[in-house]
């Protein structure tokens, strides 16, 4: 009954929000939040159904510092942990855990990264745009969303509570 209704929230109910959010632009945020509120605690309701140990965090490359010179989009593990970015964080987090871990620069390359790597659950972090669209794009693959804290504004020095990382990872079964 659960995933009937994350179907409903995710086939039905994100494109009529989305139809509204481009008549209230100034809602469209809040409408696609919501749909991954809702999605997170309808997959969190099921959660013994979805505990696995292949799980892929999935990040998006604004978390690294915009001053850095090294790209980690091909390679997160390019990262030269400075420490001036939560980056360096989230790997060592990826190691304890032995997740997979990538960047992505849109929803095109998290799509084909989740195609490629074939997770049986995903942990992602983005901004509600980019985070909504991809849950759909996804389903019925379980993914908890964890939107991003923007303080310099959109797609620039973003960072992510390590802690709601973490406790998404440990409630997929990463222990």
């Amino acid at each position: 009954m659960r995933n009937f209704l994350r179907a409903v929230v995710l086939k039905v109910l994100y494109p009529l929000l989305m139809l509204a959010g481009a008549f209230f632009k100034d809602r469209k945020e809040r409408f696609q939040h919501l749909v991954i509120d809702w999605n997170n605690r309808l997959v969190l309701a099921n959660i013994r159904r979805f505990r696995t140990k292949r799980i892929l965090l999935l990040l998006p490359h604004c978390l690294q510092v915009n001053e850095c010179d090294v790209r980690i989009t091909n390679d997160i593990y390019n990262c030269r942990r400075c420490g001036r970015c939560g980056i360096n964080d989230l790997i060592e987090v990826a190691e304890e855990y032995r997740l997979k871990l990538f960047v992505a620069t849109g929803g095109n390359l998290a799509r084909r990264i989740v195609k490629d790597v074939r997770p049986a659950a995903i942990v992602a972090v983005a901004c509600e745009r980019d985070l909504s669209s991809g849950i759909v794009d996804s389903y019925p693959l379980p993914i908890i969303g964890i939107p991003n804290e923007r303080p310099f504004g959109p797609c620039v020095n973003t960072r992510v509570s390590l802690e709601k990382v973490k406790e998404a990872i440990r409630l997929f079964g990463g222990d």
